[in-house]
């Protein structure tokens, strides 16, 4: 017997909207009837035509609890999850303090979570130099994997690794069926870094300091030791279209390779950018539109895996948004809360359906990080992780709608598409229409010791 019934219209469920009735016990779904059918003494929600979609998983975020909650926190990156239709975040091993390399940081972390996890939450480990030859620990954790930088992350805490330590970790991480992470630049002193630093104000000159051949010659890196490794191997945040065909040709070669790239490569360009607005300012950067129409491509092919927000905050302060001076801002952007929206708006534009969506949002994130069998769809025996929202709605995005810490947002002033009005994590209502409901029931994804 269920607890409650949701009913809509509009399910996405099998592959399409249609009229459906989703029966909830205990947080899972326990039936899906194609008809609007109500029981007796049990909690009956009627949507009527609204799209009921799964809850969104976003595979890239960073939260920075501990020790840097004036950037962000698990209570307010959570809540804006869930204003966000997300119901799943998988957390970085920075900008946390301690960033999260071996066991007792991953253990403050969790400790640190408590009662503010809101939505669901999971966790990267990190490689970095000094634990490459051993990150036992962290696998023992409970992990889901594990993020390396190819360049210097932004903090010095978490410097980036070598090919040699790379292979160390991969070494540990063949057979385990765990991904490593990459972020994929390979800096090196060109004439661009100098004119950038005398145009600190310049995005063209931010733009050329960080060249597509950077991030093209980490990736084929990447590349080379997923087919020495065997071992699953993630591009993050690809925005140089220029790799594609290395890309496409790892996975026509079966190589266990996927990849992310994120809503602002696909709804910004550079030639839209002005100047001093350091709110647009990520790495590696937001490129020319006929490199995102490319990105475009390869996700509608399905060589791009998957869309994560890569939301990276900082105060207002750190972001130099008084000043405007790119040279000296954090480089991340804000845009968490509108994974689904950003990604939607623009997908509209182009005549998508809610197959691709799910398959890019829901679907395919799920797979990635090893739950496709308990979320991502709506079906029997799924996690009642659901999204209630109006595809048809348009309105400008104002900070005041941004939940997260700082609401320094490029998406701000933005018309976007789609309104979430309930999020429903374990079958109860974080969020709905616009009121905070059921807080802390977020699980810790992958860990075993709670």
């Amino acid at each position: 017997m269920p607890s409650k019934i949701i009913y809509s219209q509009r399910v996405f469920t099998n592959g399409a909207l249609q009229e459906a009735s989703v029966y909830i016990n205990d947080g899972i779904i326990t039936d899906v009837l194609f008809e609007k059918k109500q029981l007796p003494a049990v909690e009956f929600i009627d949507y009527g035509n609204l799209v009921i979609f799964p809850g969104v998983i976003d595979a890239h975020i960073h939260i920075n609890e501990p020790g840097r909650t004036e950037w962000e926190g698990f209570d307010s990156a959570t809540k804006s999850a869930a204003k966000g239709g997300i119901t799943t975040l998988i957390d970085m091993p920075l900008n946390s303090s301690p960033v999260t390399i071996d066991a007792d940081s991953f253990d403050k972390k969790i400790e640190a979570s408590h009662h503010q996890r809101h939505v669901h939450c999971g966790f990267w480990g990190g490689l970095v130099p000094s634990n490459a030859h051993d990150i036992s620990g962290l696998l023992h954790k409970g992990v889901l994997g594990f993020k390396a930088f190819l360049t210097h992350s932004g903090i010095d805490e978490f410097p980036n690794v070598t090919a040699v330590d790379l292979r160390n970790g991969l070494k540990q991480l063949k057979g385990t069926g765990m991904p490593l992470l990459a972020h994929c630049e390979l800096d090196s002193e060109h004439k661009g870094l100098v004119a950038f630093e005398k145009n600190p104000y310049s995005y063209k000159h931010f733009l050329q300091s960080r060249p597509k051949a950077w991030e093209n010659d980490a990736v084929r890196q990447m590349i080379a030791l997923c087919r020495e490794f065997e071992t699953p191997i993630h591009i993050v945040h690809l925005s140089s279209a220029e790799v594609l065909p290395d890309i496409l040709r790892a996975k026509e070669d079966g190589l266990p390779l996927t990849v992310e790239t994120c809503p602002h490569y696909l709804f910004f360009h550079s030639e839209q950018i002005p100047d001093s607005d350091t709110r647009y300012k990520c790495t590696p950067p937001i490129r020319e539109q006929a490199n995102n129409e490319q990105l475009w491509q390869a996700l509608e092919s399905g060589l791009i895996d998957f869309v994560a927000s890569d939301h990276s905050p900082a105060p207002e302060t750190i972001k130099e948004i008084q000043s405007g001076n790119l040279w000296e801002a954090w480089g991340g952007i804000i845009g968490g809360q509108c994974l689904l929206t950003a990604t939607w708006t623009k997908a509209k534009q182009r005549g998508h359906q809610f197959e691709d969506l799910a398959k890019w949002l829901c679907e395919n994130p799920a797979n990635f990080i090893g739950f496709g069998q308990s979320k991502g769809k709506i079906e029997k025996g799924y996690d009642a992780d659901l999204v209630v929202w109006d595809p048809e709605v348009s309105y400008e995005m104002k900070k005041e709608s941004l939940w997260c810490r700082h609401a320094c947002s490029p998406y701000v002033g933005v018309e976007l598409f789609g309104e979430v009005v309930a999020t429903f994590c374990g079958g109860e209502a974080v969020v709905e229409n616009g009121e905070l409901g059921h807080l802390g029931r977020g699980r810790v994804l992958g860990f075993t010791g709670e």
